[in-house]
């Protein structure tokens, strides 16, 4: 089973397939008069399946999403179109706050399309009616009764009313093509308190714990790291690139202590609601999934990885635990008794960090690291529930960054550091002395709809109608950066690092101490005095 346009379900074995335009004409002309007058949903659906749709718009934006969708695999993303024609204003002036191409006219041309989709839409609905009420009286006149001058005039009528619908039918999948081409790069709606402009407007909503003491200059986390064995990035550019690193040691096990940490904080908190059967760890996802999330994979190919496109067309690796959950929610409904659902997701994020030139050394900016996500998913009964949400995700992320000892501070950000499918976002940057300033190491977003309406995430309500869910998602953990702000606030003068009481248990350890093992001694290339090469085997 196949759906098209419509949504409607039509067997591929009803329907007439035609490559050529001589075939076309061929089998149009055979086409006797009782099929143009019969069903009008066969005829209309044997039109969408001839009709050949490219792979890109006639306005060069291409829609992933939309190509998953026409090839009947899901239902079309619900967009909220009547916000965006009664509201041009409003939309326009969230759409230039915000961060990206999209402008004011791009707007313009979204409510252009959908108007005209929607104008030929009543055509054809108007016509069909018409349509079969011709079949109706040709029907009559079939049944006993003499040929009359209306039967011939019922004929002509079906005659052209067949020639308008195949005018229009190609005309309806051109804009709807177009219409979901440049709709679903619409933003998400702003929340009212949201700070206006770039990232030097973000607001700091509140400050935690005490920026740590030294009576000495401290050391940045790569000094640390080398020093205590922890990690290692030199001499790495020949093995895997640059920006990538080796965990070693008590490196490799303060990653997997904070993951289980992380884990453990969210089960403890809430027991019923944050179950043990976590999600596994996605390492590629779908083109599609990335763009039913609101993000947009082929804007920003330099944060992308893509797998080789000749033989996994559309595929590329997961940069965030959050797309592989929300597929996971995709095209199912929640009963409103669970809600709200939240979910954690321990994955490997892959990123390809390829369009700035800042933080090319240390674990600040990395290709891949490890984080566990929190994923909700709520009602929309009040409008206030996702925002209630991401405030408890939030409460969640200071009591793990409060007990781990940090000092860190949690910032409303502005409209420009939104991204697309933020209605509010929330971040918290934590001190990190070495940097001498605060770095981010965690992010919360509430998405309202946005996600759902195109991924058909919805709820089912206590009568048994369907509503569309809001969705929340927010960082528990990113691995990498939080081993910086512990490295750099738990440093001490002897150079060893204290482990906070909280994850002791998990790493087995009071103190990171320098390794009594001697480290490995590189003998490559490129160096002032490269010791001699082992001589000949004597034989």
């Amino acid at each position: 089973m196949f759906q098209y346009g419509h949504q409607e379900n039509v067997s591929i074995k009803s329907l007439t397939l035609i490559n050529t335009p001589q075939e076309e004409a061929s089998c149009c002309h055979s086409i006797s008069f009782k099929y143009l007058c019969s069903s009008s949903r066969f005829h209309r659906e044997s039109w969408l399946a001839r009709v050949y749709v490219p792979r890109r718009f006639s306005h060069g934006a291409r829609s992933s999403l939309y190509e998953h969708v026409r090839e009947g695999y899901s239902d079309k993303p619900e967009l909220d179109m009547r916000a965006v024609c009664e509201e041009t204003d409003k939309v326009i002036a969230n759409v230039e706050n915000r961060k990206g191409d999209l402008r004011g006219d791009d707007v313009r041309a979204i409510v252009c399309v959908w108007q005209e989709l929607q104008a030929v839409r009543m055509e054809i609905s108007g016509l069909e009616a018409q349509k079969r009420h011709v079949s109706d009286t040709v029907k009559d006149f079939l049944v006993g009764k003499p040929l009359l001058p209306e039967y011939t005039q019922a004929l002509q009528k079906g005659r052209e009313i067949r020639s308008r619908l195949n005018q229009l039918y190609p005309r309806e999948t051109e804009l709807d093509q177009e219409h979901y081409g440049r709709a679903l790069r619409l933003p998400n709606t702003t929340h009212p308190a949201v700070p206006v402009g770039a990232e030097n407007q973000a607001k700091v909503l509140e400050l935690v714990g005490q920026k740590p003491e030294f009576d000495f200059k401290p050391r940045g986390h790569i000094e640390l790291g080398e020093e205590l064995g922890l990690f290692r990035q030199r001499h790495l550019a020949h093995v895997s690139g640059h920006r990538s690193y080796y965990l070693r040691g008590a490196g490799a096990r303060l990653q997997t202590a904070l993951q289980n940490f992380a884990l453990d904080t969210l089960q403890r908190r809430v027991t019923v609601t944050f179950p043990p059967s976590f999600f596994p760890c996605f390492l590629v996802f779908f083109l599609w999934l990335q763009e039913g999330c609101g993000m947009q994979p082929n804007a920003h190919r330099s944060q992308v990885y893509s797998l080789d496109q000749t033989r996994f067309p559309d595929l590329n690796l997961a940069g965030t635990g959050e797309v592989g959950v929300a597929g996971y929610f995709m095209d199912h409904a929640v009963n409103w008794k669970d809600l709200p659902v939240r979910t954690a997701c321990s994955s490997t994020c892959y990123r390809a960090e390829t369009d700035t030139g800042r933080e090319t050394w240390g674990l600040y900016r990395v290709h891949h690291f490890n984080k566990v996500e929190m994923f909700g998913v709520t009602a929309d009964e009040t409008g206030e529930e996702s925002a209630q949400l991401l405030e408890e995700f939030t409460s969640l992320q200071k009591e793990m960054f409060s007990a781990l000892e940090l000092h860190y501070r949690v910032l409303d950000m502005p409209t420009q550091e939104l991204g697309p499918p933020a209605h509010r976002k929330y971040d918290i940057e934590a001190w990190m002395p070495g940097r001498d300033g605060y770095g981010e190491i965690s992010s919360g977003s509430n998405c309202t709809d946005y996600q759902s309406r195109r991924l058909n995430i919805l709820y089912e309500r206590e009568n048994g109608s369907l509503r569309y869910a809001h969705t929340v998602n927010a960082t528990a953990c990113a691995i990498p950066r939080t081993i910086i702000a512990l490295l750099e606030t738990h440093q001490t003068k002897e150079g060893t690092v204290r482990v906070p009481r909280a994850l002791q248990s998990y790493l087995g350890l009071e103190v990171i101490e320098t390794p009594k093992y001697a480290p490995l001694k590189y003998i490559g290339p490129n160096q002032h005095k490269r010791p001699p090469r082992p001589a000949p085997k004597a034989r």
